[in-house]
């Protein structure tokens, strides 16, 4: 059954299109993800197929008696209290209702005024009313802001038993490669299909840029012929059609469209220099307004190329315990410490207030002074090229304003960066190129997010913070794959314990087999007991190369300050850095020999990085 078919849509905002002639064909049992750069167009192009908004060009049919269910981008809550927006409709199940609330984290807030909510639960509170409202077609604009890893997982499987249609916007690539069946791109005004998840819609873009490269080649080539054809003179052109000439001359002044995204972010040129103190917690416990600890007892001591997660459920005290890292908050027990070298920028879920009026280029001045070259080079780095650097920030999508924010934080050179959820609201271009920044980056890192690529990429280890003051908080290696890994072997654990309560052991004493008289499947945690998992081994093989890296600029150091030792004749110097520097080289060849073996594993088992 077909539920919607747009044909030739167009939609612009003040300034400029966003896109025009875009045609979308969706049916039953379709999702279709929606992806393409801030400020593109993904939420107008939603709202137009939802019927939320009216295309300015195009038309939207929708099947007989199709029954559409939104999640917009900044939903409008019914009220007055939570009870009211969930339980307000007769066509939900308030069990159903009670239920999903509960998965999202808003179970306790059902007595609460919606007024009074934050943006986050909000969200929440909008995405449980679009899930229980009867649909065949459900269109939701980024529903995994605002929900921990446990919920993202179990919003995952709730979806994928939808038999309905699905219209997605999300920066989630692992929610966006499990759920889509296409993915529906928007670039510079143009709209391209791919059919698959997230890995498609790479291999496609790919493709498109890889043969506007060769017809660049062509055309240049052309030019060229074309150009020598012209410059051959007056008499060589008097017997040649006019309209060859002016069609040549567009040829050799034409231009390539210019690419989404070019370049890379050369933002830590400038970082000064972290010492070997950066941040350190000695003992810290927090609580609020006298109810349960947040966590007690809490020692981190951050490293000067620090790459620390922080990781649990909402309402855990993630963001509380960033606050503390930060000195926004003074922690109720324990005391904090600080680097005298250590410049912090945190880029944190509120972000800055700014002014709609202010420019793009007069926010990363402060309106006090004209921009520079450094100004704007910074803008163009954070694709505020053109025009777009003249443009009110009242005009910015979502999005962009929330790129602009970054952009902020990190014109400050800070050499301590703390980010509260950054991926929310980022497309995934920019995710991407932060990825890569923050991999070579000189400074410490701590970021709080859901986002399970992004951990998978940026920390090397986790916190963990469960809310519950267990004294479970603390450092632990390996990053979020490890960590996954451990919740993965739990769960395992408990529901082979749930089913050996459940079935009694045969009489004959023989194991239990399946239903295809075989032995029964080992459990995930026992099947990857010899073998760490693609991205714990992809994450040990990143966490290698620093190190190597790390050793290998400080046996430079080392050695270079040997020489000076010698210069001076300092003899006792030059007995302590001859030590350090031995010890230096054979620290460095165990760090290669590892690198190798992980690097040997991964060729092996053709994984790639």
């Amino acid at each position: 059954m077909i539920l919607l078919d747009a044909e030739g849509v167009a939609a612009s905002r003040p300034g400029r299109p966003l896109f025009a002639d875009v045609s979308v064909t969706l049916s039953t049992g379709e999702r279709m993800g929606v992806v393409g750069l801030n400020g593109s167009g993904k939420s107008t192009l939603l709202g137009i197929l939802a019927g939320t908004v009216e295309p300015e060009a195009g038309t939207v049919r929708r099947g007989r008696d199709v029954r559409t269910s939104v999640l917009g981008q900044d939903p409008a809550l019914r009220g007055p209290t939570v009870r009211d927006d969930l339980f307000g409709s007769e066509e939900a199940e308030r069990w159903e209702a009670a239920s999903v609330a509960d998965r999202l984290g808003i179970g306790d807030l059902f007595d609460v005024e919606v007024d009074s909510l934050s943006g986050g639960q909000a969200k929440r509170v909008a995405l449980a009313r679009a899930l229980v409202t009867p649909a065949d077609l459900l269109v939701l604009d980024e529903p995994t802001n605002h929900l921990d890893i446990d919920a993202i997982a179990w919003l995952e499987d709730r979806i994928a038993e939808h038999t309905g249609g699905l219209l997605l916007v999300t920066h989630d690539r692992h929610f966006l490669d499990r759920i889509t069946t296409d993915v529906l791109e928007l670039d510079r005004g143009r709209g391209f299909l791919h059919h698959g998840g997230y890995d498609a819609y790479l291999e496609g873009r790919a493709r498109r840029e890889e043969l506007a490269a060769r017809e660049e080649d062509k055309r240049r080539n052309l030019a060229r012929s074309e150009l020598a054809w012209l410059r051959r003179g007056a008499p060589a052109r008097t017997s040649k059609p006019k309209a060859r000439i002016e069609a040549a001359t567009r040829i050799v002044e034409g231009r390539p469209q210019a690419a989404a995204r070019p370049g890379e972010l050369p933002l830590h040129a400038g970082t000064p220099r972290l010492g070997d103190r950066v941040v350190e917690l000695h003992d810290v416990g927090h609580r609020f307004d006298d109810g349960p600890a947040l966590f007690e007892h809490l020692d981190l001591l951050l490293d000067p190329r620090e790459r620390l997660g922080i990781v649990g459920p909402n309402g855990a005290g993630k963001s509380t315990l960033l606050d503390i890292v930060a000195g926004r908050i003074e922690p109720e027990e324990g005391r904090r410490e600080v680097g005298t070298t250590a410049r912090i920028g945190y880029y944190d879920q509120r972000g800055r207030d700014l002014d709609p009026s202010l420019r793009v280029r007069d926010a990363v001045t402060g309106g006090h002074r004209e921009a520079d070259w450094a100004d704007a080079a910074l803008l163009e780095a954070f694709w505020f090229d053109g025009d777009a650097q003249w443009a009110p920030i009242g005009l910015l999508s979502g999005g962009e304003r929330r790129r602009l924010q970054l952009l902020l934080v990190l014109a400050e050179r800070p050499n301590v960066l703390l980010l509260d959820e950054p991926t929310n609201d980022l497309d995934l271009d920019t995710l991407r190129q932060l990825e890569d920044f923050l991999e070579d980056w000189p400074g410490a890192l701590v970021v709080v997010s859901h986002d399970r690529a992004f951990l998978e990429r940026t920390v090397a280890d986790v916190v963990v913070v469960d809310g519950h003051g267990s004294g479970t908080v603390g450092r632990r290696p390996g990053g979020y794959a490890a960590y996954e890994e451990e919740r993965r072997a739990v769960r395992s654990r408990r529901r082979t314990a749930s089913v050996g309560r459940a079935a009694a052991r045969p009489a004959d004493g023989r194991p239990p087999r399946d239903a295809g008289g075989g032995p029964s499947e080992r459990s995930p945690s026992e099947r990857a007991r010899g073998r760490s998992s693609p991205t714990h081994l992809r994450n040990r093989l990143r966490s290698a190369e620093r190190e190597v890296a790390d050793l290998g600029e400080q046996q430079e150091r080392t050695a270079e300050a040997l020489r000076v030792a010698a210069e001076s004749g300092d003899h006792v110097r030059l007995v302590e850095l001859g030590d350090e520097l031995t010890r230096l080289g054979e620290q460095l060849e165990a760090a290669e020999e590892q690198w190798l073996e992980l690097a040997a594993e991964v060729e092996e088992r053709g994984l790639q990085l």
